[in-house]
C-alpha cells in the first residue's frame, strides 16, 4: 500500500481488444433501437474467482481493533507506563525496569499501593470478558488486584484478586463479566499492601472470540465470501521479519510498526493468518519481506508455512502446535519496490536482480508454489516482463482513486484505471519477446477509492454510495479484461480504507462491501459480449458456470431511474428470475457501525419479458434470468 496517496493522473477511456467487451462511450445521435445489445453467444474467458479477492495489513483498525479481539493497547508495554504514547498511565510509583523483561525491552514494577489503568474500553451489558495477567513478585509481596471498571463507584467494577504470586513471571487468568454498556471501561492493575509486583503483559477479550478473532466482523468477512487473502502487507512487510510472530504469543516481542503509525504487537502472525483463513474458508496469498529482508528470510517462512515435520522450519511449525503443512500456493515477491516509500526501495535493475534470485531460491524449495512479483505500469513493469519473466506466474499492479463532486466522473475512475493497466499489458504481451508462449496475467492487489477523513483509525475513512457505483463499475471492466486479470485484491478489508467498518463493539458492511457481497456470490462466471450505447449507465452481463441462468450487472451513476432497453441474442430467457438492488436517492449515503444500516441489498423477483430493465437513480443492480 503506497504511503503517500498516489493516484493515476490522465486515464482515458481506450477500446478494449477483448472479444466481448462493452464500450461505454456515449453515441454522438440516439442509436436506433434498444440502447443494450447482449450476445449470450459470444463468450470471453472464464471469470476468475479471485477477482474477488481481498488485503489485509498491518495498518491502523485493520487487524487490531478490526479482526483481532484484543482489547488492550500495547498490552506488553513497549512505550513506558505514563509517556506521552502509552495508552496506561500510573497510579502511585511505577518503575520500569530492563533487568529482567519479561518481553520487550523493559516491564513496569508497581510498589506497595500503586497500579495502571487503560481506559477507553467498549463494554456490552452483561458480556462476559476472558484473559490473562502475566506476573510475578517477590516472596511476602502484596496481592494482586485486576478490576474491570463500567462506571463509578464500588458497585459498579469487578475486581479479582490474585494472591501468593510467583517469584517468576506466571500467567493467571481473568474472568469479568460487565454490569452495563460503555464507550469508557476501563481495567485496573494494582498491587495492594506491601512489597511490589511486576507486571510481563495482560490480555482482555470478549469470550465469544474465535480464535482470537471477533465473531461479528468474521460473521461478515464468511458473508463477503473472497476466495482469497493477501497479508501482511503492504508497506508493512518491508519491515518485518515473520519469525517475531510466532510461538508464545505473550512473548513474542512488540515493535514499532515499521511502516505506520502505533505498535506491532505480533499478536497476530502466520499461524493466526492461517486460523484466518480456515475460519472463514479463504485461501492464503502470503507476502514475503523483499525489502529489508534477504532471501533466506523467505525461504524459512516457506519451509515453515510448507514444509514437513521432518525440516528445521516444519519441525518449529510442529512445536507450535501446528504439525501439518499449511500448503500455501500463492506467494508474494515484495511490495511496491519500485516507490522510494518503501523500506530497502532500490534501483529497478538491482531489483530485476534481487527478484529472480528469490523467485528461483523459492521455487527450488517448493515447486508447486504461484509466484507474484511487483509490478508498476510503465518501465518497471516493463522491465519486470522483460528480464523476470520465467520467474513469475502473476504481475503486481496497484491504484488508488481520489474523490469527484460528481457522481458519474466519480464511478469512473475506477473501471479507467483498470483499463489504462490492461491496455498497457496487451501491449507488454504484443512486444516483449520473453512473453511469448509466456502469459503474465495482472494480479492488480491493491485497488480502491483513497479519500476522506479518518473516523476509523488510521486510514479508516467512510464510504459512500458513489463509491459502491463505482466498485461495481471496476467489476465490470474486470469481467471484460477476464483473459488479462486473474486475481484483483480489494484494500483494505476491515477499516482502513475497508469494505467493513468497526467500532468497538459493532461492525457493519460499507458500501463498497455491499457491492463486493453481491457480485461475488451472485454475478456469473463466463462474460458474454455487451454494446452499450446507454452510457453513463454501465452494463455488463455473464453466463452462470451451469449455463442455467443469464446474469446482468446495471450500474446507474445518474438520479434518475432509468428504463434500459435491451436486444438478446444466443439465449432465450424465461422472464423469471430475481434481482438485487443497492439504491438510495442520495449519492452521500453511507452505514454506520452500530447503527440500522441506511444502505441494504433488496432482493426482490422478476416475472416478465426480459427485455428491458427498470433501475432506479444512483443504483447497482444486478439480474439473474432463468435460461429456458
Amino acid at each position: 500500500m503506497m504511503k503517500n496517496l498516489c493516484l493515476i493522473p490522465g486515464m482515458l477511456i481506450i477500446a478494449m481488444a477483448f472479444g466481448c467487451a462493452s464500450t461505454n462511450k456515449p453515441a454522438a445521435a440516439p442509436a436506433p433501437g434498444p440502447a443494450v445489445r447482449i450476445d449470450a453467444a459470444k463468450t470471453g474467458a472464464p471469470i476468475s474467482k479471485y477477482i474477488y479477492g481481498q488485503f489485509i495489513e498491518h495498518l491502523g483498525r485493520c487487524i487490531y481493533g478490526g479482526i483481532w479481539a484484543e482489547m488492550l493497547e500495547d498490552r506488553k508495554f513497549f512505550y513506558a507506563v505514563g509517556a506521552a504514547e502509552s495508552p496506561w498511565h500510573a497510579v502511585g510509583p511505577v518503575e520500569m525496569i530492563a533487568e529482567r523483561p519479561f518481553v520487550g525491552d523493559h516491564t513496569p514494577r508497581l510498589a506497595a499501593s500503586a497500579g495502571i489503568v487503560q481506559e477507553g474500553l467498549g463494554l456490552i451489558a452483561g458480556k462476559e470478558y476472558v484473559g490473562r495477567v502475566i506476573a510475578a513478585a517477590a516472596k511476602g509481596a502484596a496481592p494482586l488486584e485486576v478490576s474491570l471498571v463500567w462506571g463509578e463507584g464500588a458497585a459498579n467494577r469487578q475486581t479479582i484478586r490474585i494472591a501468593g504470586l510467583a517469584p517468576e513471571f506466571s500467567r493467571y487468568p481473568l474472568k469479568f463479566t460487565a454490569g452495563a454498556a460503555t464507550e469508557n471501561g476501563r481495567i485496573e492493575i494494582a498491587a495492594r499492601g506491601k512489597g511490589a509486583i511486576e507486571i510481563g503483559a495482560i490480555s482482555l477479550m470478549p469470550s465469544d472470540n474465535v480464535h482470537g478473532m471477533r465473531p461479528d466482523t468474521l460473521a461478515l468477512l464468511k458473508e463477503l465470501n473472497a476466495p482469497i487473502y493477501r497479508w501482511p502487507g503492504g508497506n508493512f512487510v518491508s519491515g518485518y521479519n515473520w519469525r517475531d510472530g510466532i510461538g508464545d504469543p505473550d512473548k513474542r516481542p512488540p515493535r514499532k510498526n515499521p511502516a505506520w503509525t502505533g505498535i506491532e504487537a505480533n499478536d497476530f502472525g502466520l499461524d493466526e493468518f492461517m486460523a484466518f483463513c480456515r475460519e472463514v474458508n479463504t485461501e492464503p496469498l502470503v507476502v514475503v519481506n523483499s525489502g529489508l529482508g534477504d532471501a533466506t528470510l523467505a525461504l524459512e517462512e516457506l519451509e515453515y508455512a510448507n514444509g514437513a515435520v521432518d525440516t528445521p522450519m516444519g519441525l518449529l511449525r510442529g512445536v507450535n502446535g501446528h504439525a501439518d503443512p499449511y500448503g500455501v500456493v500463492f506467494w508474494g515477491i515484495g511490495n511496491e519496490m519500485y516507490g522510494n516509500w518503501q523500506l530497502g526501495h532500490m534501483p529497478l535493475e538491482q531489483y530485476v536482480q534481487k527478484h529472480n534470485a528469490y523467485a528461483v531460491a523459492m521455487r527450488a524449495k517448493d515447486p508447486a508454489i504461484k509466484l507474484i512479483a511487483v509490478g508498476a505500469t510503465g518501465p518497471w513493469s516493463e522491465t519486470m516482463l522483460a528480464q523476470c519473466a520465467p520467474n513469475m506466474d502473476l504481475l503486481s499492479e496497484h491504484f488508488y482513486c481520489g474523490e469527484k463532486p460528481d457522481p458519474v466522473r466519480h464511478a469512473l475512475q475506477i473501471p479507467e484505471a483498470i483499463r489504462k493497466k490492461v491496455d498497457a499489458h496487451r501491449k507488454y504481451h504484443a512486444s516483449i519477446p520473453a512473453l511469448a508462449g509466456k502469459p503474465v496475467p495482472i494480479c492488480m492487489d491493491e485497488w480502491n477509492f483513497w479519500y476522506g477523513p479518518h473516523l476509523y483509525g488510521e486510514l479508516g475513512t467512510r464510504y459512500f454510495l458513489k463509491d459502491a457505483l463505482g466498485i461495481a463499475e471496476g467489476l465490470h471492466e474486470f469481467y471484460r479484461a477476464s483473459d488479462a486479470v486473474y486475481m484483483a485484491n480489494y484494500a483494505q478489508t476491515v477499516n482502513v480504507i475497508g469494505a467493513i467498518k468497526t467500532t468497538k463493539t459493532a461492525a457493519a458492511f460499507d458500501t463498497t462491501g455491499l457491492v463486493l457481497k453481491l457480485y461475488r456470490n451472485e454475478f456469473g462466471a463466463l462474460p458474454v459480449a455487451v454494446e452499450n450505447s446507454a452510457a453513463p449507465v454501465d452494463v455488463m452481463a455473464a453466463w452462470t458456470a451451469d449455463h442455467s441462468a443469464l446474469t446482468v450487472g446495471v450500474v446507474n451513476p445518474t438520479p434518475g431511474a432509468k428504463r434500459v432497453d435491451f436486444a438478446l441474442n444466443g439465449a432465450t430467457l424465461s422472464g423469471k428470475g430475481k434481482r438485487w438492488v443497492l439504491a438510495d436517492n442520495d449519492p452521500m449515503a453511507f452505514n454506520e457501525p452500530g447503527k440500522a444500516p441506511r444502505l441494504e441489498i433488496k432482493e426482490q423477483p422478476v416475472d416478465g419479458p426480459a427485455n428491458a430493465l427498470d433501475v432506479p437513480g444512483f443504483s447497482v443492480c444486478l439480474y439473474r434470468f432463468e435460461a429456458k
